[in-house]
């Protein structure tokens, strides 16, 4: 109690509230969803049907479930950034799949019945766009799989980050090994 009261006398409070909404507000403007009609032109069917319909393309048969490459991958729709090739791995499952995001505030989860089972959707915060789903049965640290469409994703090859407005993200790659090195066979 005490401490809160400092907090507001001290005018911590207030600088916080502001800061942390400045900085939110930037985020919604730097990553923003296009009308309806625009993503039918920019997206292909497929995208369109994932990401807005909540879709699923083939497992298999997909742009990065191979991908070896070093990068982060971001909302088709909104250019947000979501997840980071050092996290990802191997599972067999014909998707791309990572054990988490790059910033959880990004992501929505809902969860949902469908085909028989209780599954936990993964949204963009901003794009509003259907990514996949996440499951409890990943490898360590987390034991979450980021089970993702392909289609719902744009890769951003490392060196291109910093040309590409996400900058910020390149020490996902400084100091550690990708997790891409720990599982050759993606």
């Amino acid at each position: 109690m005490q401490y809160s009261r400092y907090k507001v006398g001290s005018g911590r409070a207030g600088f916080l509230e502001k800061t942390w909404k400045s900085q939110e507000k930037n985020e919604q403007k730097k990553y923003t969803r296009p009308g309806d009609e625009l993503l039918k032109e920019l997206l292909t069917p497929l995208q369109y049907k994932v990401t807005q319909e909540e879709g699923t393309e083939p497992p298999f048969n997909n742009a990065y479930r191979n991908n070896k490459k070093d990068g982060i991958y971001v909302d088709i729709v909104s250019r947000e950034p979501l997840l980071s090739s050092t996290d990802k791995y191997k599972s067999g499952t014909g998707w791309p799949r990572f054990i988490r995001p790059i910033n959880k505030g990004n992501l929505v989860e809902r969860k949902g019945r469908k085909f028989f089972t209780v599954r936990t959707e993964i949204r963009s915060k901003q794009g509003d766009s259907h990514l996949g789903h996440v499951f409890d049965d990943g490898p360590a640290p987390t034991g979450l799989r980021y089970c993702i469409n392909s289609a719902s994703l744009r890769f951003v090859a490392k060196e291109e980050m910093q040309d590409n407005g996400y900058g910020e993200y390149l020490k996902l790659f400084e100091s550690q090994p990708t997790q891409n090195s720990s599982f050759p066979d993606q």
